[in-house]
Formats: C-alpha cells, sequence, structure tokens
C-alpha cells in the first residue's frame, strides 16, 4: 500500500505492506530527514494535534495502527545536537562545548559523483548569447532589450533555425526543473526512471502477486511512442581518421564485419546549448567471429573490468563511450564500393541492432543527482560503419530511447525478420517467465496530413526507438595515443600480438640503449611507438609490468606534452617493469655474422642501415660456394672457365654464357 508522510523536509511517498513493522516506516523516515534525533519522531494523522512518539510503537504493524492505502501521515522531530548520540560511549575527559553548526545529511541523489562533464555544466548558466540588433536595438550599448538579451538553452525558435533535432540533456534538465522556491517540491529531483513492469507486490495488497493477480493501482499504463526530446550525447567526435582506419583493415583484407568499443571521454560541445560530445581515442576488438553478413560475439564482455580500469589510468581519464560496428557489402559490379543498404526508404539500426543498444544503454548507466535513484539514461552511442548513397564508407552514430530501454526490461519486444520492424510480443501468464504487455500506440501523419494515432500491436517501425547523434572529425587532430602501429588484439591470423613482435620493434628503435636523463631524439620516437592503446593493453596480459608500472605507463604515454621533451619518456625507462622487457629484449636480439658484415670506415657507419637478414643471406651464399668448391676438388682444376671479357664463370668450355665471346 502507499502511505504519505508530511514533515518539514517535504512529502513523500512511499510503498510499503500492511504486515510492516513500524520499524520500516521509520527507516523511510530517517532516510529524508536531516540529522533527527530519533527519540523525538512523532508521527500524527493530524497537522496539530495526536502526536504519538514513533519509540512506544515498536513490535506494531501498519494495520494495527489503523494505517490503509494513501493515508497521510505527519512527522515532526527536533534536530539532534552535535554532541548527542544514539549510544553515548562514557569518557573520562571533561566535556567540551561544541559550537559547531550541526552537519546536514545528504540525501541518497546528493552523494552521487557525477562525469566532469555534468559538473561544468552544471556550473553554467548555459544562455546563449545574442549580438545587438542593428535594426531594432535602441538603447546604448550597455544596455540589453528583447531583441539582445540571452536566450535559454532550450529556445524552440533558436533549436529550429540552428537545425537541432534534440534538446540536450542540461538543456532539457534545465526546461523540466522548477524555479527554486521554499517549497520542498522545487528540491526534489525533476527526473523519473521509466518502469513498464508490474509492481511486485502491489502497492494495495488486496490480491495475490503477479501474475496471480493485477490490478490498476501495480500494473503499468499503457505506452505512446514518441520521439524523445533530448538526447544524452549530441555528437560523436573520432580524435583521428587512423583510428577508423585501422578499425577498417581487418575488413578490407577478410571481408568479415567487425566490432570494437569505443574508449574516449565525454566534453562540452559548443555547436548545441548546454551539448555533450563523446571524444572517442582508441577502439578495443573483443573476441568475435566475423561473418559476411554479421557476427558472433562473446557476452557479456569478459575483459570489460580491466579495460575500463586501464582507460580510467590516463592522464585524462577514459571510459567506454560506445562501441562500433561494420556494415559493408561491396557492389558485385564495383568491389571499390559498398551497397547503400541503410536510408529512410528501408532502415537505419535494425530492430535486432536497436534492442543489443538498448541491452547495453541498460547496463551503462548514467550517474545523476537529477533522478530519485542516482541514474538516469545512458551515454553510449551506437556508432554504424556502413556505405553512403555514392558507395564510399560513413559512420552513422545513434542511441535508442528511454522507452525503448524500458521496454526491453520488461521484456515486451523482439527482433523481427524484417529488420525494419520491431515486433510487440505476446502477454504470458506463467510463473517462470510471467510478462505484462500494456497497451502500446504509435502516432503518425497520413496522407491526408492528419495526425493518426495507431496500436503498435503486433509491430511497429523500429524509427520510433531512435535518437539521432551527429559525427565528424576534428580539423586539427590531438588525439591521446600517437601510434596506430602495434597489432591489433583478438585478429587471429591477420595480425598476432606476440612479446617477440614487441621486442623486436624496441630493437629497431634501440630501446635498450636509451636511459633515463639522456638528451636524444630517439626517445622521442620511443615516446611516440609506445604511445599506442592495444601495446599498452597487451603489455598488461604479459605480466611483466605491475599494477604500479602500467599506471606510470598509462599516464606517461597519454601526456599531452609527451613528444615536446624527450624526458617526458623518463618515468617509465625508470620503472622495473622496463628494466625486465629490456633484458629480454637485448637477449633476443640477433647477433650479426661478422665475416660477412663488410669493414671499413663508410662501412661501418652504413652497417646500422643493413638489416640482419641481409647478412645472413651473404654468409649463406658464401658458405654454399666454398662447400662447392670444396667438393670440386679446388680452385683452378674444378673445370670452372673465367671469361676473360665479363669475368662470368662458366661450367664447360666454348663461349660465355653472359657475353657469348669464347672463352680461349
Amino acid at each position: 500500500m502507499l502511505i504519505r508522510i508530511r514533515s518539514k523536509d517535504g512529502n513523500f511517498r512511499y510503498d510499503l505492506s500492511p504486515d510492516d513493522d513500524i520499524s520500516k516506516l521509520l527507516e523511510k523516515i530517517l532516510e529524508t530527514s536531516i540529522d533527527p534525533d530519533i527519540s523525538s519522531i512523532t508521527i500524527s494523522n493530524q497537522p496539530r494535534g495526536n502526536e504519538v512518539k514513533i519509540s512506544s510503537l515498536k513490535g506494531q504493524t501498519l494495520r494495527k495502527l489503523g494505517l490503509n492505502h494513501g493515508d497521510l501521515v505527519f512527522v515532526s522531530y527536533q534536530v539532534k545536537s552535535d554532541g548527542t548520540d544514539d549510544a553515548p560511549a562514557p569518557s573520562t575527559s571533561a566535556a567540551r562545548p561544541n559550537t559547531a553548526a550541526p552537519k546536514e545529511a545528504k540525501r541518497p541523489w546528493e552523494l552521487v559523483q557525477e562525469d566532469s562533464v555534468d559538473t561544468y555544466w552544471r556550473s553554467q548558466s548555459g544562455k546563449i548569447p545574442r549580438e545587438r540588433d542593428s535594426r531594432f536595438c535602441k538603447h546604448a550599448l550597455n544596455g540589453m532589450c528583447d531583441y539582445c538579451m540571452p536566450l535559454e538553452p532550450y529556445d524552440v525558435a533558436y533549436h529550429k533555425e540552428h537545425a537541432i533535432k534534440h534538446l540536450s540533456y542540461h538543456a532539457y534538465l534545465q526546461k523540466i526543473t522548477p524555479k527554486p522556491s521554499a517549497s520542498a517540491a522545487s528540491q526534489l529531483p525533476p527526473l523519473n526512471p521509466l518502469s513498464y513492469k508490474v509492481k511486485v507486490p502491489c502497492p494495495t495488497a488486496t490480491h495475490p502477486p503477479w501474475p496471480a493477480g493485477i490490478c490498476t493501482a501495480c500494473q503499468p499504463s499503457s505506452i505512446t511512442l514518441q520521439s524523445q526530446p533530448f538526447r544524452m550525447v549530441d555528437h560523436l567526435e573520432i580524435a583521428s581518421l587512423d583510428i577508423i582506419d585501422r578499425f577498417l583493415q581487418a575488413w578490407r583484407k577478410t571481408g568479415l564485419q567487425r566490432f570494437g568499443w569505443l574508449i574516449g571521454r565525454y566534453e562540452p560541445y559548443d555547436k548545441v546549448p548546454m551539448g555533450v560530445k563523446a571524444v572517442v581515442e582508441a577502439i578495443y576488438e573483443p573476441p568475435q567471429q566475423g561473418e559476411l553478413d554479421g557476427l558472433t560475439l562473446g557476452w557479456p564482455w569478459e575483459d570489460e573490468t580491466r579495460i575500463r580500469q586501464l582507460a580510467s589510468q590516463a592522464s585524462t581519464s577514459l571510459t567506454v563511450v560506445g562501441y562500433i560496428f561494420t556494415d559493408l557489402d561491396p557492389t558485385p559490379e564495383d568491389r571499390t564500393k559498398n551497397v547503400y543498404k541503410r536510408h529512410p526508404q528501408s532502415f537505419f539500426l535494425s530492430s535486432l541492432e536497436a534492442i543489443f543498444a538498448a541491452t547495453v544503454q541498460r547496463a551503462n548507466p548514467t550517474a545523476s543527482r537529477s533522478s530519485p535513484t542516482g541514474q538516469y539514461a545512458s551515454r553510449l552511442v551506437t556508432a554504424v560503419l556502413t556505405a553512403t548513397e555514392d558507395g564510399q564508407v560513413d559512420v552513422s552514430a545513434y542511441q535508442v530511447s528511454e522507452q525503448a530501454v524500458a521496454m526491453v526490461e520488461a521484456d515486451m519486444i523482439e527482433a523481427s525478420v524484417d529488420p525494419g520492424i520491431v515486433r510487440v510480443k505476446e502477454e504470458d501468464r506463467t510463473d517462470d517467465s510471467a510478462r505484462y504487455v500494456p497497451d502500446v500506440f504509435f502516432s503518425y501523419k497520413n496522407e491526408y496530413g492528419l495526425e493518426v494515432k495507431k496500436s503498435a500491436k503486433p509491430c511497429f517501425p523500429v524509427e520510433y526507438l531512435l535518437v539521432n547523434v551527429t559525427h565528424g572529425f576534428p580539423q586539427n587532430p590531438s588525439p591521446v595515443f600517437q601510434s596506430t602501429a602495434f597489432a591489433i588484439e583478438n585478429r587471429p591470423g591477420l595480425e598476432n600480438q606476440s612479446l617477440e613482435t614487441a621486442m623486436s620493434a624496441l630493437n629497431r628503435l634501440e630501446a635498450p640503449s636509451l636511459y633515463p636523463g639522456s638528451e636524444s631524439y630517439k626517445k622521442i620516437e620511443l615516446a611516440k611507438w609506445l604511445s599506442d592503446w592495444h601495446f599498452v593493453a597487451f603489455l598488461q596480459t604479459t605480466q611483466l609490468f605491475s599494477n604500479d608500472d602500467i599506471k606510470v605507463l598509462m599516464h606517461t604515454v597519454t601526456s599531452p606534452t609527451l613528444l615536446e621533451d624527450a624526458k617526458s619518456i623518463d618515468p617509465v625507462l625508470s620503472t622495473e617493469g622496463w628494466h625486465t622487457l629490456m633484458t629480454f629484449t637485448r637477449e633476443s636480439a640477433p647477433a650479426r655474422p661478422s665475416s660477412s658484415a663488410p669493414s671499413g670506415g663508410a662501412a661501418d657507419r652504413m652497417d646500422d642501415d643493413i638489416p640482419p637478414e641481409v647478412f645472413d643471406q651473404i654468409a649463406a651464399d658464401d658458405a654454399a660456394r666454398a662447400a662447392a668448391a670444396s667438393d670440386s676438388g679446388g680452385g683452378g682444376s674444378s673445370g670452372i672457365r673465367i671469361c676473360p671479357h665479363c669475368t662470368f664463370e662458366n661450367d664447360h668450355g666454348g663461349d660465355c654464357d653472359v657475353c657469348g665471346l669464347p672463352l680461349a
């Protein structure tokens, strides 16, 4: 049943059972009260009079006290002083007067640690500045009127003029948040997470719980699908074109589709009032099995905890901001172009992809102080690499609405054979898989331009669940990771990550000869090569570096000033893990053959530029030539005739095989 509480902290509603002890109600009162003295809490059925101390009602149930569904209980209490505790401990010291002000207990949503971009926008007004209008402004330069005063961040005309389809998250918050006032209602969170599940147990407690019974108090209301007015992320920015190019290499070589998690951060976006953009710095590819028209992905993601922890250790903390997958199919006529399959006449995201996006967003909520649960919606972005109308490859970015997430949570929808259609499931009252499906509607404009509402059962278009997100690349790229040269994980047969490959590359960079404190351009080259997300993630799995060493490596190679000074890489060169890796690198370095290497002053300087494989080939040729000479009895008696004209060695008499002149 529903019990309403009114106190000096505001009005609250709690779902309780009639058989609950009065202590359950006391717990709810304490959650929303500011530093109360428990012994002074009283309840009453009137604003004044009939107060009864709640401590005297211990052991009684709400039903026994006569409380019914919807009853209003008035609560009063005295604030606990700093020197007062529920169970004061004995002390031998003299009591000291405490003049400090009492600390106010924070409510659950006030304890949430939000993302830095949310903290930034909460400190800003978000007003849209406007220049002085030369035609209508008649005031002085330091004046202001209706034609030049700043606009609210949710101004409808501004969004329509700049073709901004959705409000940003913080602009939407400012729109729905009531103005500050003395009333307690203005201090409550304005957002309420959607839920389409049956309330179990029923608040009225008048019937058996679902699926044995249901009533209007516990069943969800009917659903009308509509475009979400806001979006959690307004823009997807890829920090560097090389990130996408390296991700596409696997598809270019095999033709199989690929999937990857987007590693990045959230920043303010100035193209939208109070906007937020997701900046992608790397793509991590989990174990997967690609196919020509899809892929199989391991779920749940096993390495998620490790990757999130590693990303958070960057100089600018990173996290998982979304995921990306390919949907590319070359045209039979021209293999350099791809089939244009995602367009307004077909679909943008298939129903299966939309349900997967809702599942992932539900598992990754955003911390928010504007929700009573401390969480609301998700900022994970779905990116698709697909063909454009002219056959080229481009990125498309989306999110699914909160209605989609709530419907997936309630197990109400499923994918259909037609990728552009979502199917509504049938109601199920079995105990193991009980599912209640309320009425679902969607509206559209008919051929006469009239708004028509239609039932979404048994199916409806997937576009009603999507939220568009713009995307792009920066004009002046400055990625956190400076290299993408190292092999990418989980690409068996294409790119194999191994310690031997890493040590071979470090040998070419002469890493074993570089030490902290030295000034060398080779240290900058080494720093650039080490600044690779895939290399750092692989190195963590080798167990050569401790957790502290990996933290130093990650923080150093993601520094914005990494390539400005050769000494920037010194913290990495000083770690124990690096010394261990360099020991293995020195031992694995191939020895150069001394007999075949050229000698002399100039030749010694050229020695560093000749790969060891060339020396090995020269030594092998010399050995084969010496063996052939020894087998034939040596020198001039072997029957070899040297041409006096071109010096070619012939194994017969007569004319030379090269120049054709006589050998005699």
